[in-house]
């Protein structure tokens, strides 16, 4: 079948769009994140695994297409991990992190927090955050639980201690009006949770820093493992976790300060939690695939760049390793 534009001939573990540019990551993730691949069956996700099977050892049946193919793919790389080969718990998974997401985003953007419905909330969503970088990390090496707990707990500790205490220095503000206040007051979970984010990835994927992650050849050949390169694919997930909120934490507050204003809405006040609901949910399905295609999930680096042992194992001059989500 010859390559098209709408669907280009099936490779077996490479991207249906062209990883080299913005809009094609962005078209891929799309995919990934699709949210009704978490209504997938076990039935049906087998079928899509031996389907991927036939076609590497050349026995497709007649009359598989490649749309067929890419499709088999997408269900498989949404819910399979590429390193463990394991299914991914369903919360955890890229395509459910909006729908499992949205409330504790909700949550937190709440006006008139108190210290305890901060901590709660904080609290909830670096627990998920924690859980979605565990799963979605590579895992070329085996990871301690002790290790989990250690990130866990100092992730949750950080975004919880930030926006504590950011929310007591706007109280003690005293020269701002009542409406500043409560703007500031919204937006105070985007620093709380942007640099708690970048706490939770580091410490949740501490132990690819210390025992490297696996760097592949040209032929998917192990070349060893690198340090230099898990401290590249930590760095880019860490900086797409500051994106992420950034949209999500700033634009509803600012949407719901202007429609709150509108006299529909102050008539109507029980509508306020289901409008604020949905402006979170939009956003935040806007949020995540342009912040996790700013990055291709499968980097390459230059050999030169990584360790001399690495550079001596190969002849190629480019390796690739799996960056995460």
């Amino acid at each position: 079948m010859a390559e098209s534009a709408a669907c280009p001939v099936f490779k077996l573990g490479r991207p249906r769009y062209e990883q080299g540019s913005f809009f094609g990551r962005l078209r891929h993730f799309v995919d990934i994140i699709d949210p009704s691949t978490l209504f997938v069956s076990e039935k049906r996700l087998k079928e899509c695994i031996k389907l991927l099977d036939d076609y590497k050892h050349g026995t497709l049946p007649l009359g598989v297409s490649d749309l067929q193919l890419w499709e088999a793919q997408k269900i498989k790389q949404a819910i399979i991990h590429p390193d463990t080969g394991e299914k991914i718990f369903m919360p955890f998974r890229m395509s459910g992190y909006v729908p499992f997401g949205t409330p504790i985003v909700i949550g937190l953007l709440l006006p008139n927090q108190t210290v305890v419905s901060t901590i709660i909330w904080q609290w909830l969503n670096q627990s998920h955050n924690a859980c979605v970088n565990y799963a979605n990390r590579n895992a070329t090496k085996p990871m301690p639980t002790s290790k989990f707990l250690q990130g866990y707990i100092g992730a949750v500790t950080s975004a919880v201690s930030i926006a504590v205490g950011l929310n007591v220095l706007i109280q003690k503000v005293n020269k701002l009006s009542p409406a500043t206040r409560m703007i500031i007051q919204r937006l105070v979970p985007f620093p709380a949770v942007a640099s708690a984010n970048i706490c939770n990835v580091v410490l949740m994927r501490h132990n690819e820093l210390s025992e490297g992650i696996d760097v592949l050849d040209t032929n998917e050949n192990v070349v060893g493992s690198s340090k230099i390169a898990a401290r590249h694919a930590i760095m880019e997930t860490a900086f797409t976790r500051v994106v992420l909120p950034m949209p999500i934490f700033v634009l509803p507050p600012i949407i719901m300060s202007y429609l709150e204003r509108l006299r529909f809405l102050q008539r109507n006040r029980r509508l306020l939690l289901p409008i604020h609901s949905v402006v979170c949910l939009l956003t935040f399905g806007f949020s995540l695939p342009v912040a996790i295609s700013l990055f291709p999930q499968i980097s390459q680096i230059d050999v030169s760049c990584l360790e001399p042992e690495i550079a001596m194992a190969t002849d190629c001059k480019m390796v690739t390793y799996n960056k995460g989500l």
